[in-house]
């Protein structure tokens, strides 16, 4: 445990973890969990747009060792991948879990399972990739296994369309934010990711993780401790929006925000027919994305590592792309 940054659930003690999970349950009667706001009753079985009802589902648990330098460290991000999303994105790489819900229902208790067994395995936090629709079932499992030991820092991996009064239930519980900060326009958001009005909603759940979290806090050994880390993936021809979004970030989150500008795009799910995200992202597309977010005042990002990235990415890509026509 880190005596200096301890995660942040413990101040709350077990009681209060458990209102919080009983508070969220109470709102799967009406859900508006999420930015989607279905309306549904999932404590009677009813699913919306998240295909999920009162159970959450989960496809797999283990330490990553691809995620953020700062977040996997040398013994891994202890990920929960959890099944469905909230989203639609046409070019998802893991469509068989965010779309074909690849994985199986949990109970709090086996989430509490997974928790612990991460933590006994040696990984630096616990990272929770597409929560926003199972807020409920990870605030059950929480309370769980605090009252077990556990210890470690807590990450909020999100697509970003996230509702702010269910982010409320999460402060002084989690630890890391880390939304995708994914278009800049509406309109593009819409056709690519079936979700109206994402950057509206997205930008509301951005300021109040900052408010909760604040900036990105790295410890002396690099890893995370406390705040927000926000994920952009450049998309071909610019739909992504990079200058409006990070004109965003500087002028109403934080110019010491940390943003992952991330060039690790290609083709995938049914990309593959929507020029055009049909083909591998340019090096100078990220380039440029890099330079909008320099020329927005943003500093916390690592331009040259990914750049190395980029480039070996569409030399790769574009290989089999060309082999794919």
């Amino acid at each position: 445990m880190d005596e200096e940054f301890p995660a942040a659930y413990l101040a709350l003690g077990p009681q209060e973890l458990l209102h919080r999970a009983a508070d969220a349950y109470e709102r799967l009667r009406d859900c508006m969990l999420c930015g989607r706001a279905c309306h549904v009753n999932r404590r009677a079985g009813e699913t919306g747009s998240c295909r999920t009802g009162e159970r959450a589902r989960a496809s797999s648990y283990f330490a990553h060792f691809g995620e953020e330098e700062c977040l996997r460290g040398w013994r891994g991000s202890g990920t929960i991948f959890f099944s469905y999303c909230n989203l639609r994105c046409q070019y998802c790489q893991n469509y068989e879990l965010s779309a074909e819900g690849q994985g199986e229902e949990v109970e709090p208790e086996d989430i509490a399972r997974m928790m612990l067994e991460l933590q006994e395995e040696g990984c630096h936090n616990i990272n929770f990739v597409s929560p926003s629709h199972v807020v409920p079932q990870i605030l059950a499992a929480l309370a769980i296994a605090a009252q077990a030991g556990l210890h470690l820092p807590l990450v909020y991996n999100t697509g970003g369309y996230d509702a702010v009064e269910t982010l409320r239930l999460l402060d002084g519980v989690i630890d890391i934010y880390m939304p995708d900060m994914k278009y800049g326009d509406p309109a593009v958001a819409l056709q690519y990711s079936k979700i109206p009005g994402y950057p509206k909603v997205n930008r509301a759940s951005v300021i109040e993780m900052h408010r909760q979290v604040g900036d990105l806090v790295i410890g002396a050994d690099g890893l995370a401790r406390r705040g927000l880390l926000i994920r952009h993936l450049v998309l071909p021809g610019g739909l992504a929006g990079t200058a409006e979004v990070m004109r965003f970030l500087a002028r109403n989150v934080s110019r010491d925000t940390y943003v992952n500008i991330m060039s690790q795009y290609r083709p995938a799910y049914k990309a593959h027919n929507l020029p055009p995200l049909h083909r591998p992202l340019a090096a100078e597309e990220y380039r440029a994305a890099a330079r909008m977010a320099e020329e927005a005042g943003l500093w916390r990002f690592d331009q040259r590592r990914s750049l190395q990235r980029s480039q070996q990415r569409e030399e790769q890509g574009w290989l089999v792309w060309l082999a794919e026509l």
